[in-house]
């Protein structure tokens, strides 16, 4: 098969262990990113399957009409609203998804908060300036973590704050809630008090149309001057400019976010990167060796097994030829 993988910005997915699962076929990789409908049909005119990186490339009805020989969407990690299921089945195409279930979300999560409580690139980068120390850390055991979302990365993330020495805490919908009781956490007695009296919140929410801009404004208002905010989930689930403005005005003191509502960020151009009271990382998340083992050893498995007749977990099972 003609296969095309776009979004692989560090040209990383050909040194993976699992690409050898695509020998015989013929691949063509792309190591940036274009948006625009005319890009993305030039790029994928030949592509008999797609193998996406997450939801790093949209593929709508009006793209799929440029793409007569596209006859599988392989997918790592779960579909977010960036592939057009409906138009998808209406002209044939199977979309197969898998799961990337690791630690490497987690662990970023608490390296960023790490980081930001002892303020390590500013002293890293003082220090390769000739300069001695320039700020007071704050250790986060004794601290209050307060974890939104009880689910797979929530979990890790309370773990590690248990294992920190912080007094740890849960906020979410009543699933969440109650299986974070079970485990012996904590469940803050209301959204307000959550926000006003973590010294640390991390989001870990899946965005859909409930979620999107479920933190306000007004929440953050009410964390502390000393308090960190930890993004790695979605940056949707903040309301529009809200952190910049939070931030601005010092409530939470701090922020560190790997996510944007436009990626890649460019030439500096969101307003976060020009705040010195944020930490910023590139989506990296999700982007590391074993995790991406993971995801494209699945999604390769799906591409040889559709070329073979043998793909069975299509999300659009009408698709396939029976085999």
């Amino acid at each position: 098969m003609r296969i095309v993988i776009p979004d692989d910005y560090q040209d990383c997915v050909r040194t993976l262990d699992c690409f050898g699962k695509l020998d015989g076929h013929e691949v063509r990789i792309f190591n940036d990113t274009v948006k625009g409908t005319d890009e993305l049909a030039a790029r994928f005119a030949d592509a008999e399957a797609i193998v996406l990186t997450r939801e790093r490339t949209r593929i709508d009805a009006a793209l799929l009409e440029r793409l007569p020989r596209l006859r599988l969407i392989s997918q790592t990690g779960k579909l977010a609203g960036h592939v057009d299921l409906a138009a998808c089945t209406a002209r044939g195409v199977a979309v197969a998804e898998g799961s990337g279930a690791g630690s490497a979300t987690a662990e970023l999560t608490w390296a960023l908060a790490l980081a930001s409580r002892r303020h390590l690139v500013e002293e890293a980068t003082r220090l390769r300036q000739g300069r001695w120390q320039g700020h007071l850390g704050q250790q986060l055991g004794g601290q209050r973590l307060g974890v939104w979302s009880y689910g797979r990365i929530g979990r890790q993330v309370a773990a590690y704050g248990r294992t920190f020495g912080m007094k740890v805490w849960v906020w979410g919908r009543e699933g969440s809630t109650a299986a974070a009781r079970a485990d012996g956490f904590e469940v803050a007695p209301s959204r307000e008090a959550f926000f006003a009296q973590s010294d640390v919140v991390s989001l870990h929410v899946r965005l859909d149309e409930h979620t999107r801009g479920m933190v306000s404004g007004e929440d953050l208002a009410r964390m502390k001057a000393s308090a960190l905010l930890v993004n790695t989930s979605r940056a949707e689930l903040v309301a529009p400019g809200a952190l910049e403005r939070a931030l601005a005005a010092g409530r939470p003191g701090f922020a560190a976010v790997d996510v944007f509502e436009e990626e890649p960020v460019r030439a500096g151009e969101h307003p976060l990167l020009h705040l010195p009271n944020a930490l910023c990382t590139p989506h990296i998340g999700y982007v590391e060796r074993d995790n991406y083992e993971r995801y494209f050893g699945i999604a390769f498995d799906h591409v040889n097994a559709f070329a073979a007749g043998r793909l069975k977990d299509a999300l659009n099972p009408s698709v396939l030829r029976p085999g």
